[in-house]
């Protein structure tokens, strides 16, 4: 994984944006994206673009369509890395001030 290549890409919030509509909606063509985007398609495919290059989306060619899907492993690897350890050291205080409010170990 590339982490500089998915942090660049989701610091745009038209990037954001798409990542959005995809989870909304997998599987959606260029035309639809931009239905909900207030851009030129050309502005649309650049953002497309660099979203792909950080593997956050990935596009299957249907017929004359491509279909673009989110791919959430990268956004795991951040969580992994960067959220997660410090998720467990909240919990572990939260669980501590449980147990002293409650008055001993349950």
């Amino acid at each position: 994984m590339d982490a500089d290549k998915v942090f660049k890409a989701l610091g745009d919030p038209t990037r954001r944006r798409l990542l959005d509509l995809l989870c909304e909606k997998n599987g959606q063509t260029l035309g639809q994206l931009c239905e909900n985007l207030d851009m030129a398609r050309q502005s649309a495919t650049q953002h497309l673009d660099l979203l792909e290059a950080a593997n956050l989306v990935n596009t299957v060619k249907r017929g004359r369509e491509k279909l673009h899907f989110i791919n959430p492993v990268p956004l795991h690897d951040i969580y992994e890395r960067w959220v997660r350890k410090f998720e467990r050291q909240r919990l572990s205080l939260l669980h501590d001030l449980k147990q002293e409010l409650e008055g001993g170990d349950q």
